[in-house]
């Protein structure tokens, strides 16, 4: 079951100092960010810009959602790229805490990205929090890799949702097929979705490639850009500030989440500004 804002609010917002750690070296962005776990949400890993206090109502934190790969209880695999969102000037809420064991076997859940949503809004209206009046509730993305994007597609009709990332996934075209605690979504599933949508896949070498790809064939009614790199199923998320996958998902929050309008030639025009990294090939659909 998810934890309604609610919840979150009653809880206490101070948060554990204990947990704070960087990751390579804060991001490239213009703040330097920091990971933690929050004692108010200790089911999930925080990444945000490290000084909060640049942040106010003029300068806002958009909210970043994010699911693992394997459904895994744990961003580990995803540490770099998620810190290198952050500096960027976004409120990152990963699923999972970091664990050194990597054979922990335990499986998250589709729920805990609302859960993660929930909490973020919930610490904005919180006078104790150290968010409060800092986070853009009206920003919300749902975004996660492999079973992660799974989950992204089964919350995206979440009317708070306001753009959606789908990395190396896509729902099976034959139900119930993939791990077992995967979410046993079906192609209907796909008319839920009510924003604009980014896929990053890794190419044909990508096992969720075809899946991936029918779902872009299916999705008409919504603006969406679909993106693949030649790099397989892994991606580039362990590379050095999470390489070539966090380049463009960064381009993609900063376009939808902050109205950035460079990082809107990205994906915009014919063709878009992407075609000048030959590394990426890609389509579109209902983008200028």
């Amino acid at each position: 079951m998810g934890i309604s804002e609610k919840t979150f609010a009653q809880q206490k917002t101070t948060p554990s100092k204990d947990t704070e750690a960087v990751v390579e070296d804060g991001g490239t962005g213009p703040y330097k960010a920091i990971m933690a776990v929050e004692t108010t949400l200790p089911t999930h890993t925080v990444f945000h810009p490290k000084n909060l206090n640049l942040f106010n109502t003029k300068n806002r934190l958009p909210i970043i959602v994010w699911g693992n790969g394997a459904c895994a209880n744990s961003p580990w695999e995803h540490v770099n790229f998620l810190s290198e969102v952050s500096s960027y000037g976004f409120l990152v809420v990963a699923i999972g805490t970091i664990s050194e064991d990597k054979t922990d076997n335990r499986k998250s859940t589709s729920s805990q990205l609302t859960d993660a949503i929930n909490w973020a809004i919930a610490q904005n209206n919180d006078k104790k929090s150290a968010y409060y009046n800092k986070i853009d509730v009206k920003k919300i993305a749902v975004s996660g890799m492999s079973c992660g994007g799974l989950q992204t597609l089964e919350v995206a009709s979440d009317a708070r949702v306001t753009t959606v990332v789908v990395c190396n996934s896509g729902i099976f075209k034959t139900p119930g097929n993939g791990i077992s605690n995967m979410p046993k979504l079906t192609k209907e599933s796909l008319k839920k979705i009510h924003s604009p949508t980014l896929y990053i896949l890794g190419g044909v070498k990508d096992i969720a490639y075809d899946n991936g790809m029918d779902d872009y064939q299916q999705i008409n009614h919504v603006p969406i850009f679909m993106a693949n790199m030649d790099v397989g199923h892994g991606g580039t998320y362990r590379e050095h500030h999470g390489g070539e996958f966090a380049k463009l998902a960064i381009s993609w929050y900063k376009w939808q989440l902050k109205g950035d309008k460079e990082a809107a030639k990205v994906f915009e025009g014919e063709p878009a500004g992407l075609s000048k990294n030959p590394k990426w090939r890609f389509e579109k659909k209902k983008i200028p």
